[in-house]
């Protein structure tokens, strides 16, 4: 275990500064959910039967999962990239933990993330988004935020290192984008078809959403809706356990053992 740590530590610094050394990609990844809070906001918002400041207070949770479900795609672009390019083949190599390698991306795209969520609640503040329940509650909400986000990234991980190539994982990591289409990121499930209704309240990332709403104190948990909805941060505890549970040895098995 201290081994694994020390060599984690050391795949988190190396993920940090690689992060570091690609500027576009941060202010790409900081600056799309603030231009999608502002578009939805006013523009898709002012279609919905709710009004201005309850939409918006009711999508900035959403937009908060919604991007943490990113960590699929910037997991597995990045594990991709590395094997791609044959890092991954060099690490192998050396004296270290076999899941310190996949920790330590996890570890910094969460340490990315909680930095990047900062600017984002403030841009949420400005358009009226407030935290309406009280201060452990909204650090509960912000602590489950980033533990989805950590359960997302070890998915992702996995998928790119099964990839293997940086232009199919930046063309699977795409389709991600549906998942959160599918959820109740952006709007209430009440109003949509029977089965889509039951698709999109077992997904995940509503049932994440439903938890920061409630946590947050921006919306009420729903009536007669599925069970993670209904009981939305258990349903939200048990699925990232269950994403953590797959993915992490998949992706550490998967790292250790390559192609073999």
């Amino acid at each position: 275990m201290s081994m694994l740590a020390y060599d984690g530590t050391a795949m988190l610094g190396r993920q940090l500064l690689r992060m570091r050394n690609n500027p576009g990609l941060l202010i790409l990844t900081q600056t799309m959910p603030v231009s999608m809070l502002l578009f939805f906001g006013y523009v898709f918002g002012s279609a919905l039967a709710m009004p201005g400041p309850a939409y918006r207070s009711f999508l900035v949770p959403g937009l908060l999962v919604a991007t943490a479900a990113g960590g699929i795609m910037t997991g597995m672009f990045q594990a991709a990239q590395d094997t791609h390019r044959g890092v991954t083949d060099r690490f192998r190599t050396l004296p270290m933990n076999r899941a310190a390698v996949p920790l330590g991306q996890a570890a910094a795209d969460v340490v990315v993330t909680a930095v990047g969520t900062v600017p984002f609640l403030l841009v949420g503040l400005a358009v009226g988004w407030r935290i309406e329940g009280g201060p452990l509650e909204a650090v509960g909400a912000v602590g489950l935020l980033m533990l989805f986000r950590f359960a997302c990234v070890w998915a992702g991980i996995f998928l790119g290192l099964l990839t293997r190539n940086e232009e199919a994982a930046g063309q699977l990591g795409g389709a991600t984008f549906l998942l959160p289409l599918l959820s109740s990121a952006y709007i209430p499930t009440s109003g949509l078809p029977g089965w889509l209704r039951t698709v999109a309240e077992w997904n995940p990332i509503s049932a994440v959403a439903t938890a920061l709403r409630d946590l947050f104190g921006n919306a009420p948990v729903p009536d007669g809706a599925a069970w993670p909805l209904a009981h939305p941060v258990a349903g939200s505890l048990l699925w990232c356990a269950v994403l953590l549970g797959v993915f992490v040895p998949l992706a550490v098995r998967q790292y250790a053992h390559g192609e073999r």
